[in-house]
């Protein structure tokens, strides 16, 4: 799956996502591009789904009209993501096109 990481989501979570082709929004110049203008952008670019941490996300866009698989962490605090990496797989694994999974970071 083509993964894109939003601005919030941490770089070293792609060590975890060997089977997944992993882009961050800056490494694709998109660093200053708005939440509506960065998925269009990514979804013309094949992005099947977004890694986020934007938790007003769902309630800013759209997203039923995106093909876009959303995976949204509840925080940006990167030792209780690392701790929660099973869980982040598993959910990316199991996204479907135009899914909202919000992920609860203990």
């Amino acid at each position: 799956m083509k993964l894109l990481f939003d601005r919030g989501a941490r770089a070293p979570i792609k060590g975890h996502l060997d089977k997944h082709q992993v882009a961050t929004a800056a490494a694709m110049g998109w660093s200053t591009l708005e939440n509506g203008e960065l998925l269009s952008r990514a979804e013309s670019s094949g992005f099947e789904a977004c890694v986020a941490t934007d938790q007003n996300l769902k309630h800013q866009q759209n997203l039923s009209t995106r093909k876009m698989a959303f995976v949204v962490l509840s925080t940006t605090s990167w030792p209780r993501i690392e701790a929660a990496i099973p869980l982040l797989v598993d959910a990316i694994d199991r996204a479907l096109p135009g899914s909202f999974v919000e992920l609860v970071v203990p």
